[in-house]
């Protein structure tokens, strides 16, 4: 009854073993490398907020796109006459 349990920890365990050999081998970042992923990071960074922007922009177009044809429709459904 405890075999199976054993060989569901068995894959864990040569998972984690090769991922920490895999991590204990990669050499540190130069200066160089550290300096061109903060350079990296900066122009996503922009992009990002430029982009943000940009949606920002569109979704104000479209609230007051709705915000005006419902304005439209509201004004022309209360001045026609109500059926009884």
């Amino acid at each position: 009854m405890n075999a199976p349990k054993f060989w569901m920890v068995v894959p864990t365990l040569l998972v984690a073993g090769v991922v920490g050999m895999a991590y204990a081998k990669l050499p540190p970042l130069s200066e160089e490398a550290k300096a061109k992923a903060a350079e990296v990071a900066k122009k996503k960074g922009e992009a990002a907020k430029k982009d943000r922007a940009l949606e920002e922009k569109a979704m104000d177009r479209a609230v007051s796109r709705y915000k005006k044809e419902k304005g439209v429709r509201a004004a022309s459904a209360s001045s026609a006459p109500k059926k009884k």
